[in-house]
């Protein structure tokens, strides 16, 4: 039970005035009009009047206040579990993400967290009033003509059953269409990726043919869902005609008045608008328990780094430590090292440049480095202390990484540099971004610090987004700088300027670049090669 169960049930309530209202308002309704049919003194029909108006103004009102209060708790937990999610993210990163793209897991994190709390409102609260209401509605009938209100109870229950049955049946369908859809989008993302690579081998029609078969199992699961939707949706309104039809005849079968039994009639209309609500509701429910087993999924997996200490960090602030690593072996998953045996030292100010082919262990080594994965076996110090036994935060402080795609948020370009380091000033961004050689792309800015980056701002090019993420990395203020080939995707005059850049602006700190390219590495003080059989690193000039 999550702290805004009372809060969303409360709201139930509130929902379920509002739909007896509604409900009342038709029944009240209909006793009116044909009341008023027999043009009797219309002192005799103010009850009605004023309980039409009273239950036409109270409906919009509770439903207002529905509203208000279940989105109120709705979004209140959202931001708390939100939060939550987050910090049981952080420490699977990355390396229990497996193949998951960096976009795939934060949308996923979002859409899915959104439709497990969006049941709350979509579920919880029109389930509960639809219910509450008619079982009301249900009881009052029976006061009037017992068979009629067993009418209309049987057409509650009736309902409910349609609604479970509904629900299993779009369970199993909704399963089926995010299967589909999840291979449309990685068909879609593996055609598109590699389009020039499918065309210079003639595998364009056959690439065709996978988007199609997958574009097809789509539109099957779609289809389905649509008749299990559809059948639903038919069904409630079969069973609301019957239940009319029924108390129809019982009513006319009583002898009576013709206002009493015109209010019987329109009873199981009212009803059924108010259980109309269920087919959406069922949906939503499917649709909020897989996208929790979903996430469930992702963020129940074993963190990568489980062994830390608490002893703190022996380097003092600001001061840059050694590193060594003596026969370490690493892996992302599975049995098999990815990375080592390795030895390494890494003495404090030291540029070193490490190379090698894909499958060589360079990104593991970053990784291991960051205190993002543990060691399989062998040894990682800092300053000579095993780093198993420090504080993992404190460690991990130490070290900035910067990827071959940093990320540019739709924001400010004062607010995608402080985010390395909050609280700091405009002068200490502007140092940054000079040290980066963004000194020239700044002052071509109208707006400065304060221009809009990203989606529905400034666009960026490939060589201002790498500078962008080294100057987030030297705006840290962290002693040793981890890049993961930052100049991956730049030619090699755009890469040469930035390597050289950066090298100059983070004298003193340690810098560790992991690059599949052998140019643009003169300015390093060694290019360690984790090539080979014996995976060892091979020092050169």
């Amino acid at each position: 039970m999550t702290r805004s169960t009372p809060p969303i049930l409360r709201a139930g309530l509130i929902g379920a005035a509002a739909t007896a209202s509604g409900i009342a308002l038709t029944a009240t309704s209909g006793w009116l009009i044909v009341s008023a049919s027999a043009r009797p003194v219309i002192l005799t029909l103010l009850t009605a009047i004023v309980a039409v108006r009273a239950f036409g103004i109270a409906r919009p009102a509770f439903r207002y206040l529905e509203r208000l209060r279940s989105h109120d708790a709705a979004l209140g937990d959202l931001a708390e579990r939100r939060t939550r999610t987050y910090r049981r993210l952080v420490p699977l990163t990355p390396a229990r993400l497996g193949r998951r793209g960096r976009s795939e897991v934060l949308t996923g994190a979002v859409r899915d967290l959104d439709d497990e709390v969006d049941a709350q409102v979509r579920v919880t609260v029109p389930v509960l009033s639809a219910l509450l209401a008619a079982s009301v509605a249900a009881a009052l009938t029976v006061l009037v003509l017992p068979d009629a209100g067993a009418v209309v109870a049987t057409q509650v229950g009736l309902a409910g059953l349609l609604a479970a049955g509904l629900w299993r049946a779009e369970r199993s369908t909704y399963a089926v269409s995010l299967r589909a859809r999840a291979e449309v989008a990685r068909v879609s993302a593996l055609v598109s990726g590699n389009a020039l690579e499918l065309q210079a081998v003639g595998g364009t029609e056959q690439a065709n043919r996978w988007l199609a078969a997958a574009h097809e199992d789509l539109v099957r699961a779609t289809t389905r869902q649509g008749r299990v939707r559809s059948v639903g949706v038919g069904s409630l309104l079969l069973l609301t005609a019957g239940a009319t039809v029924a108390s129809a005849v019982l009513a006319a079968r009583a002898d009576l008045a013709g206002p009493v039994a015109a209010l019987l009639v329109v009873t199981p209309l009212a009803v059924g608008d108010a259980l109309a609500v269920l087919p959406d509701a069922m949906s939503a429910r499917a649709r909020s328990l897989a996208a929790a087993e979903r996430l469930q999924a992702l963020l129940e997996q074993e963190p990568a780094v489980r062994d830390s200490g608490d002893w703190p960090v022996p380097t003092a602030d600001g001061a840059v430590p050694g590193l060594r690593l003596r026969r370490l072996t690493a892996a992302w998953a599975g049995d098999r090292p990815q990375l080592g045996p390795l030895d390494l030292d890494l003495e404090p100010g030291e540029h070193v440049a490490v190379v090698g082919p894909n499958g060589s262990g360079k990104s593991t080594l970053l990784a291991v480095l960051a205190r993002a994965l543990d060691p399989r076996s062998g040894r990682y110090e800092l300053d000579g202390d095993d780093v198993r036994g420090l504080d993992l935060e404190q460690t991990r402080a130490l070290f900035a990484v910067v990827d071959d795609t940093p990320h540019v948020f739709a924001s400010s370009l004062r607010e995608n540099l402080r985010l390395a380091r909050p609280g700091c000033g405009d002068d200490e961004i502007g140092v940054a971004l000079l040290d980066a050689g963004l000194g020239h792309w700044l002052a071509g800015l109208p707006e400065g610090l304060d221009t809009v980056l990203g989606a529905g701002g400034r666009g960026v090019s490939g060589g201002e987004r790498a500078r962008l993420g080294i100057a987030r990395a030297l705006l840290s203020g962290r002693p040793v700088l981890l890049l993961d080939e930052p100049v991956a995707h730049l030619d090699h005059p755009t890469a040469e300027a930035v390597v050289s850049d950066l090298l100059d602006a983070s004298r003193g700190r340690t810098v560790v670049m992991v690059s599949h390219r052998l140019d643009s590495l003169d300015g390093f003080d060694r290019v360690v090669d984790l090539g080979g059989t014996t995976h060892r690193a091979e020092v050169g000039s």
